[in-house]
């Protein structure tokens, strides 16, 4: 038998491919049935499956009317937890990352002591690069992620122990780690897959924030503004958490009530935010402006953007799939509160870089967009720019390589997915495990001889 090359597809594969592609389901027995596809009903509203303390996500009234977006961590609306950030003149990541997994806010020394907990658990097992990250780079970094996080489990001789203790403790040290994970894994990557011809790696320094060690991992002089590390802290504590309902959280809920290991659980909730539906929108929306900035002669002129936005939604132009990345999101109405709060570090970041006409070109599709959607298609309530609207183009300020856009999201979510965890191995018990209807027939069987 001959050996196939590995990314091959065989006829053999092509000609089972079609018969799989041809078990389609009528749709309309989702609707016979009551099938709410997706855990949303008809009118988008999500289906109940579990209760949480950890966040609280409003983006319509009591009544399903359009009201203006909430979010809370812990019952602190997140406004409020930035406002004391920026008024104390520091990063408040940390800060979150405190209150998402112990469910209170600290004082300074205990602040002062989670931040030196955090610092000391930000380096990996000795030749864990070497071994792990450089000899296997990934095209996608994500994947990269996971498998060290996988590997992780080989390092550590209480893996299986879930006791609450030691799943805060190995959540704890993955939190620190995560930065590391992400920016080696993408220096591998550039320098052995792409045509980078610089190969260098920082190692993570205690003292600074989570923000700070990004940016100075990152670049090769290690050098950053207050102002980028402080966008990006920003950046980081408004995809820190959104609710038990979200793919990777809700990912993080099932795979944790089998009983299994935190590091089967967070690698998990990585493929799921690998997603382009999920983790990967801002992706999309940058793509989206670069064609926006090619076709718009004006960036000014609003008649002229409005137009293109138009042969976007009839599917003439961009990806043609009739979507207006950034815009919309299933919970939101009239507005997303992370891109209220973020959307100002990005105006501030935009005056630093000289990028002002970029940002008034995003500001007038904001503003255009949602009308140009209520008027080309039936909605059950309002849309507006989510929090996928902004970040790329901060990332992309910030110099932050596409590879790792989604990769940062995941530094912050797993705060939110480790607060979770916890939450369901204290509350839980039962393994989640909802139903399928079966629509398909019936059969005979017949032997091999008579087919």
């Amino acid at each position: 038998m001959a050996k196939r090359n590995y990314a091959e597809i065989t006829p053999e594969i092509r000609r089972y491919a079609e018969m799989c592609s041809s078990n389609l389901i009528d749709r309309e027995l989702y609707e016979t049935y009551r099938v709410n596809r997706g855990l949303r009903d008809m009118q988008g509203k999500g289906v109940l499956t579990g209760l949480t303390e950890i966040s609280e996500v409003n983006g319509t009234g009591p009544a399903g009317e359009p009201m203006e977006g909430e979010l809370y961590y812990r019952g602190y609306p997140i406004q409020e937890l930035i406002r004391g950030a920026v008024e104390d003149h520091r990063f408040g990541f940390e800060e979150t990352v405190y209150l998402l997994l112990t469910g209170r806010l600290p004082d300074r020394m205990e602040l002062a002591e989670f931040e030196n907990v955090l610092g000391s658990y930000r380096s990996l097992p000795s030749s864990f690069v070497r071994d792990i990250i450089m000899k296997a780079p990934s095209a996608n970094m994500m994947n990269s992620m996971a498998r060290s996080v996988l590997t992780y489990y080989s390092y550590d001789p209480l893996a299986e122990d879930t006791g609450i203790e030691n799943i805060l403790r190995q959540c704890v040290q993955l939190i620190a780690m995560f930065p590391q994970l992400a920016v080696y894994s993408y220096q591998a990557y550039a320098y052995y897959l792409s045509d980078s011809t610089s190969f260098f790696f920082h190692d993570a320094v205690p003292e600074l924030s989570t923000a700070e060690n990004i940016l100075y991992m990152l670049r090769k002089d290690g050098r950053y503004t207050e102002t980028e590390a402080k966008a990006l802290d920003r950046a980081l504590i408004v995809h820190a958490e959104h609710g038990g309902g979200n793919n990777s959280t809700f990912t993080t809920h099932v795979v944790t009530s089998s009983g299994t290991d935190t590091y089967a659980t967070v690698a998990a909730a990585l493929g799921s935010l690998k997603g382009p539906k999920h983790g990967g929108a801002n992706i999309k929306v940058c793509h989206m402006f670069e064609e926006i900035k090619r076709e718009v002669r004006d960036w000014r002129d609003e008649e002229e953007i409005a137009r293109y936005l138009e042969r976007i939604l009839h599917k003439e132009a961009f990806d043609r799939s009739g979507l207006i990345y950034g815009i919309g999101h299933a919970i939101y109405s009239r507005s997303d509160p992370r891109a209220v709060i973020f959307k100002s570090y990005v105006q501030e970041l935009a005056g630093e870089k000289g990028r002002q006409d970029e940002f008034g070109l995003y500001a007038a599709v904001e503003r255009l967009a949602p009308r140009l959607i209520a008027g080309e298609r039936k909605m059950y309530k309002g849309v507006c720019a989510n929090v996928d609207f902004y970040s790329g183009f901060a990332y992309q300020m910030l110099d932050i390589p596409e590879e790792l856009f989604t990769p940062l999201f995941a530094i912050a979510r797993i705060s939110g997915w480790s607060a979770h965890r916890i939450e369901e191995l204290i509350n839980g018990g039962r393994i989640i495990r909802p139903s399928y209807r079966n629509v398909g027939e019936h059969r005979r069987y017949l032997p091999l001889a008579e087919r």
